[in-house]
């Protein structure tokens, strides 16, 4: 199922994460895509926060992998865009966290082959002021 969700504030990105989280459970995966400042790292930190993660959420495009445990369940935050094939993808261990957490992937698109059967995914999109997503699950 594809839904369309209107991002014209940060409050619809708020009320966004507040839709998904509560249908989180452990072994989720979601595959965030979108271009540079869509709004993926964003929705990120409203759905961490609406998981009850207390610590400062970032980008983790730099370092690869953030990690939070203070919320309801463990998430792993991923930022693939730097890496260049799978095996670098292999090499962090993704397929070893996926099971006992909520696992979040920017950039997921080298990670594809990796991912289980059911992933939410969320294409974020952006043109001049408007921006919109396209949540399947």
């Amino acid at each position: 199922m594809k839904q369309i969700y209107k991002l014209n504030s940060k409050h619809d990105t708020v009320h966004l994460a507040q839709l998904i989280a509560p249908q989180l459970n452990a072994g989720d995966v979601l595959a965030l895509s979108g271009e540079l400042g869509a709004g993926k790292t964003y929705f990120t930190q409203c759905l961490c926060k609406e998981l009850g993660v207390e610590e400062a959420v970032t980008s983790p495009t730099f370092v690869i992998l953030n990690e939070y445990f203070s919320g309801r369940i463990p998430i792993f935050h991923f930022d693939l865009y730097r890496l260049k094939d799978v095996f670098e993808v292999l090499d962090l261990g993704i397929t070893d966290m996926m099971d006992d957490s909520i696992t979040v992937i920017e950039w997921p698109a080298l990670a594809e082959e990796l991912l289980p059967p059911k992933v939410w995914r969320l294409s974020f999109h952006y043109d001049g002021d408007k921006r919109w997503v396209e949540v399947t699950q």
